[in-house]
């Protein structure tokens, strides 16, 4: 095992080396983000704390393809302008030797409590699943969001229901009535998805509470990320299931991002959940994360990645980085659907404002609008039943018969296309960065997230369908 130093040095040897190659990849992505070198996946430890806002990140620094896990850690003052820090936490202990997984943030009596899952894998010939791992809950804590204290173990296997594997995991922590509450991910023992809920009264001894939602046939056998949080007075359950299969146009990534809207009973024995609906319907999110901002706002995070997707391809690994995180999105309920929209705060982005109003689209007409692939582009439709968007070279947004789809050609290496059913669409609006899109469909009641890797800059906008459009389109 490495000291907290070691790793440091080893760390720091491998940025001087990889730096130079990283930062001069043209598909470095200019406002979404990234490691500063090798991999990232899951957001962690979401919070506003003493004036600035805390993204921590599931980090390989020295491995693009996914290594051992550490937390890095980025900070800004509006969501827009970030810092990057050093790596915030090491797998430097007995009880996570073998990778800082996911985990969250709760800012406490002027105190910043982060709490991860410590992973250790046992040598020997082990499945990994009922044998050979520990899944340990720890706990950290700070007064100025940068140094930590010495780490504390509150949760191990023994503390998990019998009936539960060794896949247990991702704690999400919250207060409510000044009771302390936990959520974690899990996989039974006869492969069905589970959360486990725990409760604390002083953050640091725990007791379960119940097991309040899972074990559905047709629902995945782990549910991870679990995240629940309140929205017009409703319990939102959101979590990210593995091995769901596919239904029409649905679940069609290895595994799923989703949210549920229901209620907790009134002893949280029981968490009833209506239907479940993907959050984002691209080929490139999962594990998203949310906190609740300072003014009240549901803020949310994602990865732009999938675990195992191994038929998509992301070049960069040969440039010693991959994968990015989402821009950050305020949730919104409608009903019972939530609606993901890009935060106000992204608006101070835009330059370069370029405005052309009711474009016909009986005719195809192109348009040269790009400099380069950062932009944001807005579309308001009027009377229109399809339409037809090529952009970026070979990537096809479209819309006919109540279906939209994404579709990539070869920029996506190896993704085809995504469709969802929509009755009508009213307005697209797209975020474009080097090796990235995100397209929010009517104000973000669907949104779909993807890599993309153009080999050349495509200046051009293609228009076809019917009805009319208005099209603004800012630099970023």
């Amino acid at each position: 095992m490495m000291t907290k130093q070691q790793f440091i040095n080893q760390i720091a040897a491998e940025k001087a080396n990889q730096l130079p190659i990283v930062n001069g990849d043209e598909w470095r992505n200019k406002f979404h983000l990234m490691a500063p070198i090798g991999w990232i996946n899951d957001p962690n430890g979401l919070c506003y704390f003493k004036g600035l806002y805390h993204v921590f990140y599931q980090y390989s620094p020295l491995d693009a393809k996914g290594g051992l896990k550490f937390w890095g850690h980025y900070t800004s003052p509006d969501m827009v302008n970030w810092t990057e820090h050093e790596v915030a936490l090491f797998p430097d202990i007995a009880s996570d030797v073998d990778g800082v997984y996911s985990g969250s943030a709760l800012v406490h009596n002027d105190e910043m409590y982060l709490f991860y899952t410590g992973n250790v894998k046992h040598k020997g010939d082990h499945d990994y699943i009922l044998t050979g791992r520990e899944q340990n809950v720890i706990m950290v804590k700070s007064t100025d969001g940068f140094n930590f204290s010495e780490k504390q173990i509150l949760l191990t296997n023994e503390d998990y229901p019998k009936n539960m594997g060794l896949h247990v995991r991702d704690p999400k922590v919250w207060e409510e009535d000044g009771i302390f509450y936990m959520v974690l991910g899990a996989r039974s023992v006869d492969d069905k998805g589970y959360v486990l809920l725990y409760k604390s009264t002083n953050l640091t001894d725990w007791e379960l509470v119940s097991v309040p939602a899972g074990g559905l046939d047709d629902m995945g056998y782990m549910w991870e990320c679990p995240d629940t949080f309140k929205l017009d007075g409703k319990d939102i359950f959101m979590f990210s299931p593995q091995g769901m299969d596919a239904k029409g146009l649905k679940y069609h990534n290895v595994y799923q991002s989703g949210y549920a809207v229901g209620s907790f009973d009134e002893n949280k024995q029981i968490l009833s959940l209506g239907a479940f609906d993907e959050l984002d319907r691209g080929f490139d999110f999962y594990a998203p994360q949310t906190f609740k901002n300072h003014d009240g706002r549901i803020i949310m995070y994602g990865w732009a990645g999938v675990p195992d997707a191994v038929e998509h391809i992301n070049p960069t690994i040969e440039k010693g980085w991959q994968h990015c995180l989402t821009l950050p999105r305020e949730l919104i309920l409608k009903g019972e659907k939530l609606y993901q929209v890009p935060v106000e705060e992204l608006k101070v982005l835009r330059k370069h404002e370029t405005i052309i109003k009711e474009i016909n689209l009986a005719q195809s007409q192109v348009f040269e609008l790009f400099e380069n692939n950062t932009y944001e582009l807005n579309l308001d439709f009027t009377n229109v039943t399809t339409f037809e968007l090529d952009f970026r070279e070979d990537c096809q947004l479209t819309f006919k018969d109540g279906i939209f789809t994404l579709s990539l050609g070869e920029s996506g290496y190896g993704r085809d296309y995504r469709r969802v059913e929509i009755k009508a669409i009213s307005n697209v609006r797209i975020y474009s960065d080097n090796s990235i899109l995100e397209v929010y469909l009517n104000e973000g009641a669907e949104v779909f997230t993807s890599r993309i890797y153009n080999k050349r800059l495509d200046k051009t906008l293609t228009l076809s369908g019917t009805g009319d459009v208005t099209l603004t389109k800012w630099s970023l």
